[in-house]
């Protein structure tokens, strides 16, 4: 009898699975959406006044976390939305910390990495598990999108820090930031990393190489970057977003058996 019904349960947790497969093509969706949020949240500031730009970009981004939760399975559209207003909101909640309040990014950023280990330790005494494979409950759901909210602002406040109060630039702190990205998918293919531990140490890295770039892009060529502006590179890595999203399917759900949380497609 168990024979008959282990695949039934499976199936229904394939189906209540709420993240993308993780593949090569999440992890450059997840990059570009990382820069995409860092310039598009300097273009809402620079040319929308901040009173209206922060209630507006808060106001989506509660939309589409709600909409998130509201579905009963992965949609393609609806998670990269919501990581795209996660990675805007998470800008802005740096930004904050810093601009509005004053607190130096180093303050920030020893702030933002105890509350991710005050999120996974919760996660993981009520759980059990840290796997991306497991998200079909909505307690985990949770954990899941407050792990990743943190880790968006972790990464804006690192990548702020090594480039403007180390006095690194946006290029340096990039390249620096993929090096560090190396040693998760090193130790995890060729070391034995822990498959958990590596997808998180990568997940939260993507953010300052992802938004260190995306800066040197967009900055004034005074400011150390290439001049693009926010407005245009916003729109360019919206395009490719958007391209990756539809043509590859939005990349399938997430199963829930014992694959790689890192695996190349």
């Amino acid at each position: 009898m168990s024979n008959s019904t282990s695949p039934t349960i499976n199936h229904i947790k394939q189906l209540a699975a709420k993240v993308p497969e993780i593949t090569l093509y999440f992890w450059i969706t997840k990059l570009l959406t990382t820069g995409m949020g860092e310039v598009a949240s300097d273009y809402l500031f620079e040319h929308l006044n901040p009173l209206i730009s922060a209630p507006l970009s808060v106001l989506i981004f509660v939309a589409a976390m709600i909409l998130q939760f509201k579905v009963r399975k992965y949609v393609p559209g609806v998670y990269w939305l919501v990581v795209i207003m996660v990675s805007i909101f998470g800008t802005m909640a740096a930004d904050v910390v810093r601009v509005g309040l004053g607190i130096p990014y180093i303050v920030s950023t020893i702030f933002f990495i105890a509350a991710l280990a005050a999120i996974l330790i919760t996660w993981f005494y009520k759980e059990k598990t840290l796997s991306v494979h497991s998200i079909f409950t909505r307690r985990r759901e949770i954990f899941y999108w407050l792990t990743v909210l943190t880790t968006f602002a972790l990464g804006t406040s690192a990548g702020d820090m090594t480039a403007t109060s180390m006095h690194l630039g946006y290029f340096t702190s990039g390249l620096l930031f993929t090096g560090m990205l190396i040693i998760p998918v090193v130790g995890y293919f060729m070391f034995g990393m822990k498959e958990i531990f590596a997808f998180w140490f990568a997940y939260i890295l993507t953010r300052p190489v992802g938004a260190s770039f995306a800066d040197w892009l967009s900055a004034s060529q005074s400011n150390g970057g290439m001049g693009f502006g926010s407005g245009a590179v916003s729109l360019v890595l919206t395009i490719f977003i958007v391209i990756l999203v539809v043509f590859r399917g939005g990349f399938p759900a997430q199963s829930q058996d014992t694959h790689a949380d890192i695996k190349v497609a």
